[in-house]
């Protein structure tokens, strides 16, 4: 739908949801994808048909690398500012918990969207993850709280 400019339309900012997957050694599965640069971790932007969230993460991950995700808590939202170059918009973090060896065996990438994926221990991870997911990701591997950031760095107050 085409929004007219100036006629009371709230302003919009994409948000997209990644999943935190471990394995049975606490190692983090991240993917490769083919039309970016960098490894990242399975999900996606939300479609704007009324998906939720956690739906959103749920579909990502199950079309990405073929696991099923059935539970999750949220680990952190993260809002990235709007730039010349880039949308900005806000990103959802979920904790999917670990997979086990008969999921493992049940990976299979999304054809054409994803190169390859690996488990990697979190010092991997900081070397192969895009910046921001790799703030993101840190910060939520590190903590077990739910967790505000903006551009990936805590805020360490939220005015009330």
């Amino acid at each position: 739908m085409t929004e007219p400019a100036g006629v009371g339309f709230p302003p919009r900012l994409p948000v997209s949801v990644g999943a935190l997957i471990v394995d049975a050694h606490d190692r983090l599965l991240v993917l490769k994808p083919t039309y970016k640069s960098g490894w990242t971790i399975p999900g996606g932007q939300m479609e704007d048909s009324g998906e939720t969230p956690w739906e959103a993460c749920r579909r990502e991950v199950a079309e990405e690398c073929g696991l099923v995700v059935r539970s999750g808590r949220l680990r952190c939202v993260d809002f990235l500012r709007p730039r010349p170059d880039h949308a900005g918009g806000v990103r959802i973090l979920f904790d999917c918990g670990s997979v086990d060896d008969d999921a493992l065996a049940g990976i299979v990438v999304q054809a054409g969207e994803i190169a390859e994926f690996r488990f990697v221990d979190d010092a991997e991870a900081d070397r192969l993850l895009r910046p921001a997911v790799r703030r993101r990701v840190g910060a939520a591997r590190r903590s077990s709280s739910v967790l505000y950031l903006e551009e990936g760095r805590l805020v360490g107050a939220v005015p009330g």
